[in-house]
């Protein structure tokens, strides 16, 4: 298999070396770019087409919530953007979930923690610190509407027990544990719940269950 390709986006170099080193150090992990700023971020991840970016929150010229919409709007089969940040609860973390973010890591996350969540978001199997996401939809979510969306009611009865259990932050292998059904059949019901509600990974569609009230944060 080839080597999840890397870019890193921070405004201090002495981060970007540090995230380098543990990750090159990693089998089937690669850098391949670094960027000082979100304006370079946005460039360079175009031209380097990386797999994963690791995205620092406030940088010089644009934000990472900024360069997060710029490539998740304009980039064919974009990458996956996590954001790293200082502060766990903070509202430009839930901001840049809400743009696009497929979730997040704290800078003084330890080496393991950091690979583990490179290859997790990677694989898109599972999502990343599903009780800090429940935590900061509580405190940042909008507020819910009184009817729930369109797309909740084209939701069968599997598919909308299929988005609760990746809220909890289960694995397709796990949810397929729990429901007494096959880990095809999860990947499928997981397929359909992200065209229903029109993102495009499982964090965005946890997102979108907590801001329309479909799932309760608390």
């Amino acid at each position: 298999m080839s080597a999840v390709r890397i870019a890193l986006a921070d405004d201090e170099r002495m981060v970007r070396t540090a995230l380098r080193v543990i990750l090159d150090a990693e089998p089937g992990l690669e850098v391949v770019g670094e960027a000082a700023t979100g304006a370079e971020a946005v460039s360079m991840v175009r031209e380097r087409r990386p797999d994963v970016v690791l995205m620092d929150v406030r940088m010089p010229e644009i934000d990472g919530i900024r360069a997060t919409e710029q490539i998740l709007g304009t980039m064919d089969a974009p990458p996956r953007i996590v954001v790293v940040t200082t502060f766990e609860n903070d509202a430009y973390v839930y901001d840049a979930l809400r743009a696009g973010a497929s979730g997040f890591l704290l800078k003084r996350a330890a080496a393991e923690e950091l690979v583990q969540a490179v290859r997790l978001v990677a694989s898109s199997d599972s999502l990343l610190f599903p009780a800090a996401v429940r935590s900061l939809a509580a405190e940042y979510g909008r507020r819910a509407p009184a009817d729930l969306p369109a797309w909740a009611g084209r939701l069968t009865e599997r598919e909308a027990e299929v988005l609760r259990l990746m809220a909890t932050g289960l694995t397709n292998a796990e949810i397929a544990g729990r429901m007494g059904v096959g880990a095809a059949t999860v990947k499928t019901h997981v397929a359909s719940v992200l065209a229903k509600t029109g993102v495009r990974d499982r964090t965005q569609a946890v997102i979108a269950a907590y801001e329309s009230g479909f799932i309760s944060p608390r």
